[in-house]
């Protein structure tokens, strides 16, 4: 007898237990008004500072005086924002209705500065031509680029979720000390003790408090460790005086988009990298949500992402992708609703919208959001510790696998000028430990478990529920 296709309103889940009719999985949970705006909060305080990292960036880089720069910024938030809702709530076949938080990704600022230094002032307008071509492409591909998660077995995700933690630490470390590497503080006993501090309250925070208000321990760390560092002027309020009360991002407030070959092939190289991260990101939060991501479900978030980024563009925004940092905010408070971070990208709108509230946010000192994110970049490597535990490590040559991907991985964490004498272009895939990482994984995971007549029906280490997720996405509509 043929089993029974079953079917959900909103996204496929072909891995996991069917509920019952009565119940709602946590990820379609909503929560009380309150609650769900307080933990989106907490997701944009997560990911604020990696949303207007590149634009400051890449704005002197090509040219842009600090007012146009700070516009930059809060047009990142705004797309930042659209991008998120796209994945959370979706239409149609786009979105991965996930927990699934987008925003600017980092993976672009080399070849952006690199296009923006040869051509001066018309740089960005170059830039938003590429990026919108190279999304167009990359929506295209998506249905293609999707099936590639059959090689995708616990020992391969478990390998990249891990190596996304690990990657994300540097970032965290880097924050703790001031983040400016100029800066006469940069590394002081003050900014690293702040970090600390913050660390400190965070894990106090989680341990003696229940229910919502554990949940939000991080916010809650991030507020108290605010205040802590006021009184020790490492607070800036010069953003909220200079801040306006309304500020829309123009579209194509610098000149209409250029469209330049040489640009192009940059971007669409970005864009592979970009999709093959999400991809990885998208299987590491199905794991956490217990919903895990099936070939549809990856079709629908790359759609998202490949659309917002070329919608970004128009309202002066780069690429958008995944961001892992808040899959470990996801880990760690089991808040696993995507209507919360669906409340966290209309926050991110309203911030482009507003440039006081936004300067708000900003306020929180880069080493304090540092001490948080070592716990929240942690967690997202423990989670893949967790899955590598899963991945039959003492059968075949699956520990070697590990250890090659990992080794390999962590090459532009621990020697980042390993590459340096490799093309610039090669730099925008050998300088993103996750997708090298990725890469070698999948490849070797090919060799000892697929080719060669070892392993023809199914690779060593592949649990139940990747061996679901890869059959019946066809019998479930999105």
């Amino acid at each position: 007898m043929a089993a029974k296709p079953r079917f959900r309103k909103d996204t496929a889940d072909t891995s996991a237990p069917a509920p019952a009719s009565d119940e709602t999985h946590p990820v379609d949970q909503t929560l009380p008004p309150f609650k769900m705006f307080t933990s989106g909060l907490q997701h944009v305080a997560a990911m604020y500072a990696g949303v207007v990292a590149p634009p400051m960036i890449v704005g002197p880089a090509v040219g842009l005086n600090a007012r146009d720069t700070a516009f930059l910024m809060g047009a990142s938030l705004f797309t930042a924002g659209i991008a998120t809702l796209l994945q959370t709530i979706g239409f149609w076949k786009i979105g991965a209705r996930l927990p699934f938080v987008n925003g600017v990704s980092f993976a672009g600022v080399t070849p952006m500065v690199a296009i923006g230094r040869e051509r001066g002032a018309e740089g960005i307008s170059v830039i938003f031509g590429a990026i919108i071509v190279a999304s167009v492409l990359g929506f295209v591909l998506t249905p293609y680029f999707s099936k590639l998660v059959r090689f995708f077995p616990p020992v391969v995700t478990g390998t990249v979720i891990t190596l996304i933690g690990v990657s994300l630490l540097p970032v965290a470390f880097n924050w703790s000390q001031g983040g400016n590497t100029t800066a006469d503080d940069y590394g002081s006993m003050q900014n690293i003790g702040m970090a600390g501090l913050t660390l400190l309250i965070v894990l106090v925070l989680r341990k003696v408090l229940r229910g919502f208000l554990q949940q939000i321990a991080i916010l809650l760390g991030l507020v108290v460790g605010t205040l802590v560092a006021i009184p020790l002027n490492m607070t800036d309020f010069g953003a909220i005086k200079d801040a306006g009360l309304v500020g829309f991002p123009t579209p194509f407030h610098f000149g209409a988009p250029q469209f330049e070959i040489a640009a192009i092939i940059s971007m669409c190289i970005v864009m592979l990298v970009c999709m093959t991260e999400s991809t990885a990101d998208m299987l590491a939060l199905g794991k956490i949500v217990d919903r895990p991501a099936d070939e549809r479900v990856i079709e629908g978030g790359l759609r998202a992402d490949t659309l917002g980024s070329a919608i970004s563009p128009f309202f002066n925004g780069f690429m958008c992708s995944a961001f892992a940092q808040n899959i470990g905010l996801v880990a760690m408070t089991k808040v696993r609703s995507r209507f919360v971070v669906a409340a966290g990208g209309a926050i991110l709108i309203l911030l482009g919208l507003c440039p006081v509230l936004a300067s708000v946010i900003a306020l929180v000192p880069l080493p304090v959001l540092g001490g948080a994110g070592i716990v929240l970049f942690g967690s997202v490597a423990a989670s893949g510790i967790q899955t590598l535990a899963t991945a039959a490590l003492e059968k075949g040559e699956n520990a070697l696998i590990v250890a090659a991907a990992v080794g390999i991985g962590l090459i532009p964490i621990a020697a980042p000028q390993f590459y340096h004498a490799f093309p610039s272009d090669l730099l925008v895939v050998l300088d993103s430990g996750i997708s090298t990482g990725c890469v070698v994984a999948i490849v070797l995971n090919l060799a000892f478990n697929h080719w060669g007549g070892k392993g023809t029906s199914e690779p060593a280490g592949l649990s139940a529920e990747t061996e679901a997720a890869r059959t019946p996405a066809t019998a479930v509509p999105h």
